[in-house]
């Protein structure tokens, strides 16, 4: 029997232990898409004990505790820290099979030495363990990323955002990083919320362009992708939730009558959509920028708690939209006037692995090797089994060696072991493939497929470039 999370943990074989520990294990990260706030990371206020940094905005954590029956009180309410602290040990000793058991151990062990199993029984001295640790380093979000042999962070940004953290972050110096922000549209492509007619004004005020047309929008929106662009944002990302396809309707008519209040149809909501993304893509090809569509999640099922928490807090789920046929549409009305960047596509639901793995094939160009990604399994996929299936998928119907591999997605800055997790799941993987004679043992070829996956393909394919910063 293995040791318990031992060294070679989630290394079957010779091939993956070499693979893992010879080219994956120490290569820097590459966090392309991940929700950390630049604010904390600029302020870098030491943490207080285990629990705000452990628990604090991880809704994996809080799902898996409701799951077990825990008061709400322990999870996001007014319990004292410790006590929550111990509620969420008195039932993480049972989590086998979640990855949320191997992402807490890799958490505890790498950052605070803890080496045995979480138990209620032992939650004590976890806890004082931790917080010692916490005080004597004076942890802090910037301690965090500098021990974590991270290049680059890529946060999550609203086009109306001054960007003022990410200017002091770099004036402080404080964080080996390069921060960069990414351009997150969502307020400004959801036409149908109650909110959007305040979102336009909020866009008037900082772009300085009133907006009484559909031109007066992009006019609008891209000054305020160059204004991204000069703080060094090179990506974008959107939430979708199905894919919009529809050139029924014109946008500026749709655009016109929901200033006004105007009700609208289905129809007339997805055609907005869809001419916006087909013309924020045509400006991101002309930076060079990325495009990250999300596609596939269906959010705040439960009224009543969003209600009392708001959204991000751990109600949300996998949607089950047909999404082959717009997806294919809308990529395509892109591409027609070449004006497609480059794209990485995710999807929330694995039935769609498929989907997106011979999608990418109809639209990839010499201009960057695996211009179009099948993006890596997201959120709820990003477990064993649903990073096997992706890289599995990716392997058969394209390129494995041009995936552009791991990114957090997450509020957490103890998140940066998924990448360690990540790193050994491919190493296993490529290593099972190996030991069954089906690639041949050549490490030349092997160890620059893993090292490429782990770091060097999101460094070309991203074009963010500063690297006398990433001397690890």
């Amino acid at each position: 029997m293995k040791p318990f999370m031992d060294d070679d943990f989630m290394l079957t074989n010779d091939t993956a232990v070499k693979l893992y520990h010879n080219y994956a294990e120490n290569m820097p990260i590459f966090d392309y898409h991940c929700h950390l706030s630049p604010r904390m990371m600029y302020e870098d206020k030491p943490f207080g004990n285990i629990t705000e940094i452990f628990l604090g905005g991880d809704h994996y954590k809080w799902r898996y505790m409701r799951s077990n029956g825990i008061d709400e009180k322990y999870i996001t309410g007014d319990a004292d820290d410790y006590d929550k602290f111990k509620a969420f040990c008195s039932c993480l000793k049972y989590a086998i099979g979640n990855p949320l058991y191997h992402w807490t151990h890799l958490e505890l062990k790498r950052y605070f030495g803890v080496e045995s199993a979480v138990t209620e029984e032992n939650c004590d001295k976890i806890w004082e363990q931790c917080n010692k640790v916490i005080k004597d380093s004076k942890m802090s979000p910037s301690s965090l990323i500098n021990s974590s042999n991270v290049a680059v962070i890529c946060t999550t940004d609203d086009p109306v955002d001054s960007l003022e953290w990410h200017k002091k972050i770099k004036e402080k110096g404080h964080i080996k990083a390069k921060v960069c922000p990414a351009f997150r549209p969502d307020f400004l492509i959801n036409i149908e919320k109650e909110t959007f007619k305040e979102y336009i004004e909020k866009l008037e005020k900082v772009s300085g362009i009133k907006i009484s047309s559909y031109d007066d929008l992009l006019s609008a929106v891209y000054n305020r992708i160059d204004y991204f662009h000069a703080v060094g944002c090179r990506i974008s990302d959107h939430a979708l939730d199905g894919v919009p396809f529809n050139n029924e309707h014109s946008a500026d008519t749709v655009l016109k009558r929901a200033i006004v209040g105007g009700k609208l149809s289905s129809s007339e909501i997805e055609a907005y959509k869809c001419s916006v993304l087909i013309d924020l893509a045509k400006k991101y090809k002309s930076l060079g920028w990325t495009m990250q569509l999300h596609i596939g999640a269906l959010r705040n099922n439960n009224a009543r708690m969003f209600e009392k928490l708001g959204a991000d807090t751990g109600f949300d789920s996998i949607a089950d939209y047909a999404i082959a046929a717009p997806l294919s549409a809308l990529l395509n009305a892109m591409d027609e006037t070449d004006n497609l960047p480059k794209t990485i596509l995710y999807t929330l639901n694995p039935k769609d692995n498929y989907v997106l793995a011979t999608m990418i094939g109809n639209f990839q160009s010499s201009e960057t090797a695996g211009k179009i990604q099948f993006g890596s399994a997201w959120w709820f996929n990003d477990q064993r089994d649903g990073m096997v299936e992706q890289m599995k998928a990716l392997a058969n119907l394209g390129a494995l060696n041009k995936f552009v591999g791991m990114l957090t997605d997450s509020r957490s800055f103890l998140s940066y072991t998924r990448h360690e997790y990540f790193r050994r799941i491919l190493c296993n993987l490529i290593g099972t493939w190996v030991e069954k004679g089906e690639f041949p043992e050549d490490y030349e070829i092997l160890g620059k497929i893993v090292g490429d996956i782990s770091f060097n393909n999101a460094v070309r394919y991203f074009g963010i470039q500063e690297t006398e910063k990433w001397n690890f």
